[in-house]
């Protein structure tokens, strides 16, 4: 992709890799994103089975299993670039676990992605404070329930 710099320009590339009709469309997706940030930024969301999200988890965190979303940030200045990977099966069997509607959990995990990207983390409680309190507000401003 080429780079720039525009203001509020969002490049976005959507795959679909793992074929589940459940994964959200590249509209909902960049909705998502551009709720959690206004600027410029490159971002390839992709939508993966479990194996490969099993695969790309242990290659890069060293945890032998799929995970909901991983996050691979490039840069943040002057562009924010990055990738997200989301497990559709792993996002698909957490929402009805946890009684979710599967967009809401899609939306939800989006927005953690991109918070990510931008340098937001969960390691420690203050910074779980304040991640959880952006997604929330986020998504309520999208109309979703408090993810938490």
């Amino acid at each position: 992709m080429k780079r720039s710099a525009a203001k509020g320009r969002l490049s976005l590339s959507v795959q679909h890799a793992a074929g589940a009709a459940s994964s959200p469309s590249r509209d909902q997706v960049r909705k998502w994103l551009r709720a959690a940030h206004a600027g410029a930024a490159e971002l390839a969301v992709r939508f993966v089975d479990e194996a490969e999200g099993r695969e790309l988890n242990a290659r890069h965190r060293g945890k032998d299993r799929a995970t909901n979303v991983l996050a691979f940030a490039y840069s943040r200045e002057p562009l924010l670039a990055g990738d997200l990977v989301l497990c559709a099966p792993v996002v698909l069997r957490e929402a009805r676990e946890q009684g979710k509607a599967p967009e809401a959990h899609f939306a939800h995990l989006v927005v953690h992605g991109m918070l990510h990207l931008q340098g937001y983390g969960h390691e420690t409680a203050a910074e779980a404070r304040v991640m959880e309190g952006k997604e929330t507000e986020i998504l309520a401003r999208l109309g979703y329930p408090d993810p938490y």
